[in-house]
């Protein structure tokens, strides 16, 4: 993976407004901000480059619903062959990395196993989750957008998530040149530690993350217990942000749960079940001390980025910056693995 290449100019309009877009996500920008040019972005599609050259001779773009003062300018410039200046801007931002360290592990990861599209809680549509991940380099991507239980999200039912399987299938097929979509969900841990999600899909599915999203302040017994199951479940191939904790975010502080740490991750490392290390800044999940029981016990890792949005897949930057100090040997790490090794890890449910 890599950063972001730089647009120069000349830059379509569209592509412009999408990319800078993006770019506020990285810097975790205000999803009113984001949305602007987003909003943007698709009025200036549907209108069409035509109609955007007659406006901008006009003066008129800001006629177009959608398109405001700020956005209007990076079209108008745009259209002149000229690099828009809010586009220059939010790239200069843009040059340092993310993560102090860990660069050598961020450039061997091929993949992410655990990313959101507008199916349920994300920000863009599957395609430009897409082409977001073809554009830092990646080979692979799995869409694992969330199960039913979690109303709030807009979880998936079968009947939805079927269609997105489909639509998946169908972006592979004309996607000439992108990364490739694996198709995925992230399933929520029910109590007992069963899954949220109907047998012969869960069995269908490229990529299973099970993460818990409710009482996640379960005694620690039974939370062992929720835990243990489903990482033993065959058709599980990844534990999503284990302890449940944000350390900072607009919501609010919130402390891990409580269960058998050791237990849990001997359990994955029996099983083949990845322990993920979530990237994003309000998770940092797990802590350090928590991947370095893993490391020692012989676990499988996958550092994911959680991405709601297109611009946070680089979030996979600070994941491997923390698996790079803590000494995860690469290997290790099965989004550094290619297509073909990781498929035939998921499907097998055991350690290759």
């Amino acid at each position: 993976m890599r950063a972001f290449v730089p647009l120069d100019a000349p830059v379509g309009p569209v592509e412009a407004l999408t990319r800078i877009a993006w770019l506020l996500e990285r810097k975790r920008e205000s999803t009113y901000r984001v949305e602007a040019f987003r909003k943007a972005a698709r009025a200036a599609e549907r209108a069409g480059v035509d109609e955007l050259t007659a406006r901008t001779t006009a003066g008129t773009l800001t006629e177009i619903a959608g398109i405001g003062k700020a956005t209007a300018s990076v079209i108008s410039a745009a259209v002149a062959g000229e690099m828009p200046g809010y586009l220059a801007d939010v790239q200069q931002g843009a040059v340092e990395p993310l993560a102090v360290g860990g660069g050598d592990l961020y450039r061997a990861a091929r993949g992410d196993l655990h990313a959101h599209t507008d199916w349920s809680d994300g920000g863009a549509p599957l395609d430009e989750m897409a082409a977001a991940a073809t554009a830092l380099g990646q080979e692979w991507l799995t869409i694992t957008d969330h199960s039913p239980r979690l109303t709030v999200a807009n979880g998936l039912s079968p009947q939805r998530l079927r269609r997105q399987i489909d639509d998946i299938e169908a972006l592979n097929r004309v996607s000439d040149g992108m990364v490739r979509v694996l198709t995925g969900i992230e399933v929520d841990i029910l109590d007992d530690g069963s899954l949220d999600q109907t047998d012969e899909l869960l069995e269908r599915l490229d990529v299973v993350t099970a993460s818990v999203h409710s009482k996640l302040r379960m005694d620690a017994a039974p939370m062992t217990r929720r835990l243990v199951a489903a990482v033993s479940d065959p058709r599980v191939n990844v534990l999503g942000h284990c302890t449940g904790r944000r350390v900072t975010g607009g919501r609010g502080a919130r402390p891990p749960s409580a269960f058998d740490a050791r237990e849990v991750f001997a359990a994955c490392a029996e099983h083949g079940t990845a322990v993920e290390i979530n990237s994003r800044p309000e998770r940092v999940d797990p802590p350090d001390d928590l991947i370095e029981l893993a490391r020692d016990l012989g676990c499988l890792f996958a550092i994911d980025s959680d991405a709601h949005a297109p611009g946070q897949l680089e979030f996979t930057a600070l994941g491997a910056e923390r698996a790079e100090r803590l000494g995860i040997d690469p290997d290790r790490i099965v989004t550094t693995w290619a297509v073909d090794r990781l498929l035939g890890w998921t499907a097998g449910g055991t350690r290759p």
